[in-house]
């Protein structure tokens, strides 16, 4: 599959990602762009999107910067640090989520984003 970068755009903060080859990720690609507003949860983004995917290869826990696709509530998640749902250091979501792609640069900008800020994704081509 072809090199696929994104552009997330959310409270004044810029952070580019690299999607991975999974079919959820494919499925999130071709519904871009997608706008919506964030939620937070921790540190962790979340916002519903026009996807419905089932588990795929869906993990318990993620890796700093990793994005998520969560089945449960059609949300992709931007997983920065340990969430509410966290034992120590740990980065929990709230459920397993299929892991999409991973987030580049400095992700901790993402600290300074509030709820309910415009958050925008998409492709760059």
């Amino acid at each position: 599959m072809a090199d696929r970068k994104i552009s997330i755009i959310v409270g004044g903060v810029v952070i580019e990602a690299d999607m991975n080859d999974s079919a959820t990720a494919e499925m999130v690609w071709q519904a871009l762009p997608i706008d919506g507003r964030a939620n937070i949860w921790g540190d962790e983004i979340y916002f519903q999107i026009a996807v419905s995917a089932n588990e795929e290869n869906a993990q318990e826990t993620v890796e700093f910067g990793d994005l998520g696709y969560w089945p449960p509530g059609e949300a992709l998640c931007l997983f920065f640090g340990p969430t509410p749902m966290s034992r120590g250091e740990e980065i929990r979501p709230a459920s397993p989520v299929n892991v999409i792609g991973k987030m580049l640069g400095d992700v901790d900008v993402l600290k300074s984003v509030v709820s309910g800020s415009p958050i925008s994704i998409q492709a760059i081509v």
